[in-house]
């Protein structure tokens, strides 16, 4: 019997750095099961005409249809967001349903997204460090994780949550910021720590892929004195488990009772 297949969906996007970074996760995806059969899409992708058109391709609906065509009647989608509210999940149920208009014995099952597991902290871990190596910054007396917000102050006050129990592990005061929709920015929350007398404070980009949130969160950051900004999350071989844990319950819920 063969092993339903997996599409790894993210929102689509302008940004050539998205892209690749998605294309390289879902590498790494195949990487740790070469056993599935895991394809990337982009949901809704609205950039169809001009050079750029090719960065958000391809669509949902021409990868179910290579799939079907392949002999895959069940199709697990995984989608590619940290956050249950991201706006782009608006979307999917209505290029799930135009994705399988046509294909009238396959099974789609949608999982929830990859959300803000703790195990992410340690990838933050992993890339601010990279970023303090760079900036040649040895000692560290604050820090602000900086993540897209959202006008759902609920999946803000996850991002808090999980803030606070990043600075409980480094023993060191945490503040959670918002490139979008919800004070503060990064670039507050920093001046934050330097109006208390702070001056060495590193921000953390709870991002998946680098983009134009990122980089006005970073700018935002050293413009207020951050001496570090890491890069997102990205293709770590983490994140891509979480991929596949989410996969796997999807999988289950095919298997009919």
């Amino acid at each position: 019997m063969t092993a339903p297949a997996l599409v790894a969906l993210a929102p689509a996007s302008r940004d050539s750095r998205t892209t690749k970074t998605i294309t390289a996760l879902v590498d790494e995806v195949k990487a740790q099961r070469p056993d599935l059969r895991v394809e990337r899409a982009f949901l809704d992708p609205t950039f169809d005409s001009g050079p750029q058109a090719r960065w958000t391709r391809p669509e949902l609906q021409s990868v179910v249809d290579r799939l079907v065509k392949a002999g895959h009647d069940e199709i697990v989608v995984v989608p590619l967001v940290l956050s249950e509210v991201d706006r782009a999940l608006e979307r999917l149920p209505d290029a799930v349903a135009a994705a399988t208009a046509r294909h009238a014995d396959v099974q789609v099952r949608v999982t929830e997204s990859l959300g803000l597991e703790t195990c992410f902290l340690e990838v933050l871990d992993e890339r601010l460090r990279e970023a303090l190596r760079e900036a040649r910054c040895r000692e560290l007396d604050a820090l602000v994780l900086a993540a897209a917000g959202s006008a759902d102050p609920i999946a803000n006050q996850s991002v808090a949550r999980l803030a606070r129990t990043w600075g409980t592990h480094h023993r060191l005061p945490v503040s959670a910021a918002y490139a979008a929709s919800t004070p503060p920015a990064t670039g507050e929350a920093v001046r934050a720590f330097r109006a208390e007398g702070r001056r060495h404070i590193a921000v953390a980009s709870l991002f998946l892929t680098p983009g134009e949130l990122t980089d006005r969160a970073a700018e935002l950051a050293v413009e207020a004195g951050a001496v570090a900004v890491s890069a997102p999350l990205g293709a770590h071989p983490e994140v891509a488990r979480v991929v596949l844990a989410r996969y796997a319950v999807g999988a289950v819920e095919l298997v009919p009772v």
